[in-house]
């Protein structure tokens, strides 16, 4: 099976304009993203797909590969798609790395990579961590002064998907129970079979979709089944860039527990 990793790398974004570009301890959020994507084992080829000619130039500074893709694209999903059909041969599955996910351990990718390899293969993959009670208590901390960032999903009994929310799913009657019920903070990383991608493509954005603002649940409202890899992040603290004010923090974490991939 023939995998490409697409890193979706908008620069325009609502919350924080010109994201790719920002610094984050001495070297540009791209260029961490890509370094963990080409790091990764099993991954066949590794692009930067944007629609920004500013972004392509940057990445093309550090040795990276480069698609244009149409500004139209409204999520990393979508551009990933468009991504897959410019890359000009034939594609068995793609793996999705937003630009912004600079602490995703390059194993987690490993993982989806070997998910999407089983028989038979999962149409849709993803990545969770199940959370431990200090975990969870500190997740809680967390929501309470973002309330809009970090997602949990919950679990069917063959590790498919039964929903994603912004919202900490299930809700604990005992949430200092110990050890915790299932409770699994998602990864947005994502993996298809490119028969797959192709049709959440051009699927219309789903009720579901636009009240959570998770274009995971595009797939879920459309019978797309979403198999759920449980990782481990071996020590490791689980961060993405949403806004300028999360690089304080990825720069606290890189210098406390030290680089992912050098």
């Amino acid at each position: 099976m023939k995998i490409a990793l697409v890193i979706p790398a908008r620069y325009g974004s609502t919350r924080f304009s010109g994201k790719p570009l920002a610094t984050i301890a001495g070297k540009s959020l791209l260029a961490r993203t890509w370094a963990i994507g080409t790091a990764a084992v099993g991954i066949d080829r590794v692009v930067i797909a944007t629609d920004d000619d500013r972004v392509a130039e940057h990445a093309r500074s550090f040795g990276a590969e480069v698609v244009l893709t149409d500004e139209s694209c409204q999520t990393g999903s979508d551009r990933t798609a468009a991504a897959l059909g410019l890359l000009g041969e034939s594609w068995d599955a793609a793996i999705n790395l937003q630009g912004d996910a600079v602490l995703t351990p390059p194993w987690v990718l490993e993982a989806l990579a070997h998910a999407l390899r089983a028989e038979p293969a999962p149409e849709m993959v993803t990545a969770a961590v199940r959370l431990d009670q200090p975990r969870y208590q500190e997740f809680l901390r967390f929501k309470r002064e973002h309330p809009t960032s970090g997602t949990t999903v919950v679990l069917d009994a063959r590790d498919n998907a039964l929903y994603f929310s912004k919202a900490i799913i299930p809700a604990l009657r005992n949430s200092t129970a110990d050890p915790l019920p299932p409770v699994f903070r998602h990864i947005g990383v994502y993996g298809y079979t490119a028969d797959t991608l192709r049709r959440f493509a051009e699927l219309a954005p789903s009720p579901l979709e636009k009240a959570e603002g998770l274009e995971q649940l595009r797939a879920l409202e459309n019978g797309i089944p979403i198999r759920v890899v449980a990782v481990d992040y071996r020590g490791r603290t689980h961060w993405s860039v949403d806004g300028p004010s999360d690089i304080a923090q990825a720069e606290a974490i890189i210098g406390r527990e030290g680089e992912l991939v050098r």
